[in-house]
């Protein structure tokens, strides 16, 4: 598994499952539609009334896991980093990216209390269990 291949994983997948923490340091957890750039930055949309939005603002420590849904297929990719929400020329950019993989973002931009996640990577670890023995593989950013 190269950096290469880790990159055409993440971008084949459309959800992951995405962690944070509240400001009781209790755990939070939900499934977000996620675009990935050439930079392994994964990028969501969601409301800034929700949880996850909220605790970012506080602690923007995230984990997400990506994978490991597909019946047979035993790869999944454990994902950290760092949240942000981008504005100007950067939110562009993410923009950019997140509608070239869900078109249908473009007509939430209307929505009240939009708001648009990129997550920059601090570590992630590959692991395939549809080999033996398995293949796990970690990378730091």
């Amino acid at each position: 598994m190269t950096k290469s291949d880790l990159l055409e994983f993440l971008k084949s997948y459309i959800y992951a499952v995405q962690s944070s923490v509240t400001a009781s340091e209790s755990p939070q957890s939900s499934v977000v539609g996620i675009a990935v750039d050439d930079n392994f930055q994964i990028i969501f949309d969601s409301i800034e009334s929700t949880r996850k939005i909220r605790n970012l603002r506080i602690n923007p420590s995230i984990s997400l896991v990506i994978g490991g849904t597909n019946e047979g297929d035993e790869r999944t990719v454990q994902y950290e980093g760092i949240a942000d929400e981008p504005s100007g020329d950067e939110l562009d950019e993410t923009k950019i990216t997140y509608f070239k993989k869900f078109p249908d973002g473009r007509d939430r931009q209307s929505w009240e209390g939009i708001t648009y996640v990129r997550v920059k990577p601090k570590w992630i670890r590959y692991s395939d269990y549809n080999k033996g023995p398995p293949e796990i593989i970690e990378f730091d950013f």
